[in-house]
């Protein structure tokens, strides 16, 4: 058994360790194993040295939240808890800060996901509902556009929907395709004001079309997603990467289980089959253990993925 002591800042006491010393009772829960003292800012953890360095890491993350003016909840204490040691090393650099939100990734995948749309021209972001694919990727147009790295943000998805065609919708085309789309503006309306995102989409700065629009364009200085591309055939798949053009970044985000076009054969497993290979692009590949909606939902995921398996 080994001793690993260490202190933290002051200041920080309060929000370490959470109202009713919350935050402190949550990390005794994640570190079972580990005997635990504070006394004033000084830690003394007691038990496996990796297990006490690795609380030691997520304990120097959480402070590094409140460095930076963040608040720290039960949820962050129990996410950072989990995460891989590499994962927590490059938490603290992997946020967001798009309109009025800051963003933070939660899940050692979030992280390398975030890690590769910044290193990358095109990311493919492969996972399960809930996992952060496309909010993340949009987190990430809109910080792009605030640092003039781009001067447009295009978003699109394909209107395809089990066992419906649009032309068999009631209402005006706008009314038809704005049920495909409504998901990608609700992203939006949680980053950017009101009244800027009005005016964004009024001067074509932010863009959310169908697929179809994108068609015999080239889409220059532009941070462009692709939504739910498992509905794309192969043809669409290869029209829209086509489109890149220069001092643009693309990301295609999609769950290559949930396929609802006819026949089943996506365009978006055949891109990451043919492209694997090709210079400057990644593919990113989140799972069950990174989805950070209700922990239902993961529980869901979970059942799911084992039924596939048999």
């Amino acid at each position: 058994m080994s001793e690993v002591v260490f202190e933290t800042n002051p200041a920080y006491i309060g929000q370490l360790v959470g109202a009713n010393d919350s935050h402190l009772r949550e990390l005794e829960r994640q570190f079972s194993d580990l005997d635990i003292l504070l006394r004033g800012a000084v830690w003394t953890v007691k038990g496996d040295e990796q297990k006490s360095n690795q609380l030691r890491g997520v304990i120097d993350q959480l402070e590094k939240l409140i460095a930076r003016g963040d608040s720290v909840s039960s949820r962050d204490v129990i996410e950072i808890s989990q995460l891989t040691d590499d994962a927590v090393e490059g938490f603290s650099g992997s946020y967001i800060s798009a309109g009025e939100k800051r963003i933070r990734a939660k899940t050692a995948g979030q992280v390398k996901y975030l890690k590769a749309i910044d290193e990358h021209t095109v990311v493919f972001g492969l996972g399960p509902a809930g996992t952060g694919k496309t909010y993340l990727a949009m987190a990430k147009a809109v910080e792009a556009l605030q640092n003039k790295k781009c001067s447009r943000i295009i978003l699109t998805r394909p209107a395809v929907e089990a066992g419906e065609r649009l032309g068999y919708l009631p209402g005006t085309l706008s009314e038809k395709i704005d049920p495909y789309l409504r998901p990608l503006f609700d992203a939006l309306q949680e980053m950017l004001p009101a009244e800027s995102l009005a005016k964004f989409l009024e001067s074509g700065v932010v863009e959310v079309a169908p697929l179809a629009y994108m068609r015999g364009r080239t889409l220059n200085d532009a941070f462009v997603i692709l939504d739910e591309a498992q509905n794309t055939t192969q043809e669409q798949m290869k029209m829209f990467l086509t489109r890149l053009g220069f001092n643009s970044k693309m990301i295609i985000t999609g769950d290559t289980t949930q396929v609802d076009l006819p026949g089943g054969k996506s365009g978006l497993a055949s891109a990451v089959r043919i492209l694997s290979e090709v210079g400057d692009l990644h593919v990113a590949k989140l799972t069950s253990g990174d989805v950070v909606r209700h922990e239902l939902v993961t529980r869901i995921v979970n059942a799911y993925e084992a039924q596939d398996e048999h």
